[in-house]
């Protein structure tokens, strides 16, 4: 009796183990180990936003979408890595994972404007009134450009699931556009 229960306490146990590590096999980084080294060192809050909206564009890429980032012709010196890599549902899930660390970026600093890093290699630091609407505006800018490639994907799938992502991705590309009119004017 005492054997029993204690295989199947055993067997039970190794259930669980099996079921929780096989959930925790399907969690996926959204960012390549060198998008986050990028990120790491991109501390004023300007310079994050830039290193994300390049980071998502990279993923418009992955997918075969032309981003039509501004910055595209210029000469990047900056080893973003391999190309990311992934299903279709996964590189959307990508973006959106990203647009919302953008989203909260900016958010953390807007909450606490005192404890916004400042690039000390230049010598007038910026401060949080000039860097704030500069990072506003271009993430605002880049989800402006992201929100027409976004309904145009959302009529041609079928798959729900991407549906999904997509509605919400451009949720948060209008929400980002809203923001930029209770910026103070230039």
């Amino acid at each position: 009796m005492i054997v029993r229960k204690l295989a199947y306490t055993l067997l039970a146990s190794a259930l669980i183990l099996v079921v929780s590590g096989a959930a925790a096999a399907q969690h996926r980084d959204y960012l390549t180990d060198n998008e986050i080294e990028i990120v790491r060192d991109a501390q004023q809050l300007d310079n994050r936003v830039n290193v994300l909206v390049k980071i998502i564009d990279r993923r418009f890429t992955a997918l075969g979408i032309d981003p039509n980032s501004p910055a595209s012709g210029k000469k990047d010196k900056t080893d973003w890595g391999p190309e990311p890599t992934g299903t279709r549902t996964e590189l959307l899930g990508d973006i959106k994972s990203i647009l919302q660390k953008a989203i909260e970026d900016i958010d953390n600093v807007a909450e606490r404007p005192d404890l916004m890093v400042t690039d000390v290699t230049e010598r007038k630091p910026k401060t949080f009134k000039e860097v704030f609407p500069i990072a506003v505006r271009s993430l605002a800018a880049a989800a402006g450009r992201y929100k027409p490639l976004l309904q145009a994907e959302g009529a041609k799938t079928t798959d729900r699931v991407q549906t999904g992502i997509i509605t919400n991705i451009i949720e948060l590309c209008d929400e980002i556009t809203a923001s930029v009119t209770k910026l103070p004017s230039k």
